[in-house]
């Protein structure tokens, strides 16, 4: 009889506004070509943060949905209505379902990412990722959650990477991993110890040039996020 019963899946908000404006575009609301108000009025007007429209903003923008103009703003894109709202519909359900899918994919990512960034690296990347690794270590011997410290670092060394198809990548799956792992609380500050120490011999290896053992840093890095991801799914 369980196995009758489905989970309720409680939508965030960032899910709200991407459907808000699905809505919007399925309506004729909103036209291929059209301007969007700026982030700080559509903030104001839907009750939630600037951050919270900048990721919908962000993930659509990703899909090829919205595009971000030069002094002209965000519009959206100009295809079709069905095509449109079938990438809105995809959007949205990998936004809600199958968190081990994409703990997988970042796995494949970040490994690779790592390869490349020890790689291509150049002097301002080793000082954007130093300073990073800087904030990181300094929120974590205060003994404070360094969520945002950890993305940043995780991010930077994508920068690195020199590839910007993996870089976009990225931006769209590991905050929202992030962010399962804040709901189920469970960043202790042990972990965030064991992570400074991980995070400085991937930052090592990239200083080495030595790509293989950057890959497998990263590699060992994120075994306990797959491990963990394989275990809340079953």
């Amino acid at each position: 009889m369980l196995e009758n019963f489905r989970e309720i899946n409680l939508e965030t908000p960032v899910d709200k506004i991407i459907r808000q404006i699905r809505s919007l575009i399925t309506s004729g609301q909103l036209s291929p070509g059209d301007k969007l108000p700026p982030e700080r009025k559509l903030a104001e007007r839907l009750g939630v943060s600037r951050s919270q429209v900048r990721d919908a903003i962000r993930k659509l923008e990703f899909y090829g949905i919205l595009r971000t103009m030069p002094q002209s703003g965000t519009v959206v894109a100009g295809m079709g209505i069905t095509a449109l709202e079938g990438l809105i519909t995809d959007v949205l359900k990998i936004q809600e379902r199958d968190f081990t899918s994409l703990v997988e994919t970042r796995f494949i990512l970040e490994t690779n990412t790592a390869h490349l960034a020890a790689e291509r690296r150049d002097a301002d990347d080793i000082i954007a990722i130093q300073n990073a690794l800087n904030n990181y270590e300094k929120q974590v011997k205060a003994g404070n959650p360094a969520v945002e410290e950890d993305l940043l670092f995780h991010l930077k060394i994508a920068e690195a990477s020199k590839n910007s198809v993996l870089n976009s990548l990225m931006l769209v799956i590991v905050p929202d991993i992030i962010n399962k792992f804040v709901e189920l609380d469970i960043c202790t500050n042990e972990r965030f110890i064991l992570a400074n120490i991980e995070h400085k011999e991937i930052f090592q290896h990239i200083i080495d040039q030595d790509s293989a053992a950057a890959s497998l840093a990263m590699r060992n890095h994120l075994k306990d996020v797959v491990e963990f991801s394989n275990k809340i799914e079953k």
